[in-house]
């Protein structure tokens, strides 16, 4: 059979966005590496950013994503067990991560005799987590939890003295082994979906076995939905105690291998098929009398967890703005590389106007990120303490409302293209409203500043009175300013409008940050499109005075 004549049709491809300087091609996160306090990390962010924008790198990323993990819940004698097969691309993704320090970065010095304090460790490891999401953010959820679980872990000392040291470890260890045997560790959190104030979403149960050993020993029984990384070395639990059930519930380590070398009775009931962030087990888990050490006070989980959300929270939204920029620059290097007729998609001017109007929203969200993170790195520091409190579920919920709009409109600059499973767009949609909502609801944010508002008035007093400085002569700021005050001056109205407020507050921020710091074009566009008569109801309006040729140049990964 004669083979079929070759086409001589030429298809024009647009080439792939990829072996790009993560850093070095973004001028806004150097920018704000600079001005939060990690200027001197430049050469290791400019190394990161190379690994993490590697060909490498993103086809780990596609890889780790393209099935869902695997359950055995049975070996072959019957015996239960609880085995995932995940592809191996998540774990080389987890080594780049550990390798890199991203699972414990704010720790390492103190698990260091000897070594001194290094200025903005939060921000020089926000930076590296923001190109890290852009290469899979879902391997990420396992880095954060183990890097926000430290703080719980130190309110037992035994633990902290066994675990932190190989928590703080760059060599990535994925055996099932005990703490003693393994040469580093991984933990996650089982109490994502019980975050808000009602506890009755804490079902599990536990009671008390000894006190000897590494101290209070406890057996858990009960189930627990929707738990990322179910895998870890260990798992915080949140479970009541009889003597505690009018108090509160109590947080327990879970190992999941005990000293003994035994397994710990630690099942897997299901796994759930997120729509995104699909490199990162998540599961229904099972504790069947399961052996836990308690960490702080019977009653007193929700305190021993709160500054581990918090870091949690960070997280969110470093990882949420990461995503942000990997869908604007994929929608620029398209819109600059197709030919609409006869001249590149980019320089008509509602394609422009549209990415520059994202570009915008893509730097506020890192710039509210890297600002909160200086905030952690500054936490002694009384305004930095308020700030870093009510700012983090207000920056969490700016993102978590941005980000999934965002990617839609990345995918809309794309066309029929973006939709398809074979390009990066696809998988970034469906990530980001998963990622935004990793550790708590928007609503869950919101109830979090009411409840500030409400029991420590003075951090919205302190915060409040640094954005009004911020503001200085800006009609727009000082506007806004006025607005939100008279929102906080009326508590009768205030919780039906929490959703406006903490909006408020994030722009607000923003907006203060941008004039501050950032170039005029980019904080006139913003302050102006998002502060104006006009509120913004879909990207690409009301920038037509603004000097979008600027912000989308300065927002391309080909012309930084």
């Amino acid at each position: 059979m004669a083979s079929p004549p070759e086409s001589n049709t030429k298809v024009t491809a647009i080439p792939y966005l990829e072996d790009i300087n993560l850093f070095a091609s973004d001028v806004a996160l150097q920018e704000a590496m600079t001005r939060e306090g990690a200027g001197h990390a430049s050469k290791r962010l400019a190394g990161f950013g190379l690994m993490a924008g590697s060909a490498d790198a993103a086809e780990l990323g596609r890889l780790a994503n393209e099935q869902f993990p695997r359950l055995m819940t049975h070996d072959r004698n019957g015996n239960r067990i609880s085995r995932v097969d995940v592809h191996p691309a998540y774990h080389d993704l987890m080594g780049m991560s550990v390798a890199e320090g991203l699972q414990a970065s704010a720790w390492m010095q103190a698990a260091t005799p000897g070594v001194s304090a290094r200025q903005g460790v939060y921000v020089e490891r926000a930076g590296c987590l923001y190109m890290a999401a852009q290469a899979d953010a879902g391997h990420l959820r396992s880095i954060s939890m183990t890097h926000s679980a430290v703080p719980a872990l130190s309110h037992h000392a035994q633990i902290t003295a066994k675990w932190v040291p190989k928590i703080t470890s760059r060599s990535y260890d994925r055996r099932l082994d005990t703490v003693a045997g393994k040469t580093s560790l991984t933990l996650g959190f089982a109490f994502a979906g019980q975050l808000g104030a009602n506890t009755e979403a804490v079902t599990t149960q536990a009671r008390p076995l000894s006190d000897e050993g590494d101290g209070k020993l406890y057996a858990l029984s009960g189930v627990v939905p929707s738990v990322a990384a179910p895998l870890s070395d260990g798992l915080l639990v949140l479970a009541h105690t009889a003597g505690a059930a009018s108090t509160g519930p109590s947080c327990f380590l879970v190992p999941r291998r005990l000293p003994s070398d035994q397994a710990n009775t630690l099942f897997i009931r299901r796994l759930i098929r997120r729509v995104g962030l699909r490199s990162c087990v998540c599961a229904d888990i099972e504790l069947d009398a399961a052996q836990a050490w308690l960490l702080g006070e019977e009653g007193q989980g929700l305190e021993v967890v709160s500054e581990s959300i918090l870091h949690a929270r960070l997280d969110t939204v470093i990882v949420s703005a990461g995503l942000m920029r990997q869908c604007l620059i994929q929608a620029v290097h398209v819109a600059e590389h197709r030919m609409e007729g006869g001249a590149p998609s980019i320089s008509q001017p509602i394609v422009h106007q549209t990415l520059a109007d994202m570009a915008l929203d893509a730097e506020v969200a890192g710039a509210l990120g890297f600002r909160l993170a200086r905030a952690f790195d500054r936490s002694s520091d009384a305004r930095a303490a308020a700030w870093r409190h009510l700012m983090t579920p207000v920056s969490v919920y700016w993102v978590s409302r941005r980000a999934p709009m965002f990617a839609a409109e990345a995918i809309d600059v794309l066309g029929r293209e973006g939709c398809s499973q074979d390009w990066p767009l696809a998988r970034l949609y469906c990530d980001c409203p998963v990622a935004a909502m990793a550790d708590g609801t928007a609503n869950m944010m919101v109830h979090g500043v009411m409840r500030i508002l409400q029991r420590e008035p003075g951090i919205a007093e302190t915060v409040m009175e640094e954005l009004g400085q911020a503001a200085g002569d800006d009609a727009h700021l000082r506007a806004a300013h006025v607005r939100i005050e008279a929102m906080l001056h009326d508590p009768r109205h205030l919780d039906a409008r929490g959703r406006l407020l903490v909006e408020a507050l994030a722009v607000l921020a923003a907006g203060t940050i941008l004039r501050t710091h950032g170039p005029s074009a980019v904080a006139d566009a913003f302050i102006k499109s998002r502060m104006g008569n006009q509120p913004l109801q879909s990207y690409g309006q009301g920038l037509e005075w603004a000097d979008t040729a600027m912000i989308v140049r300065r927002a391309s990964p080909n012309h930084a």
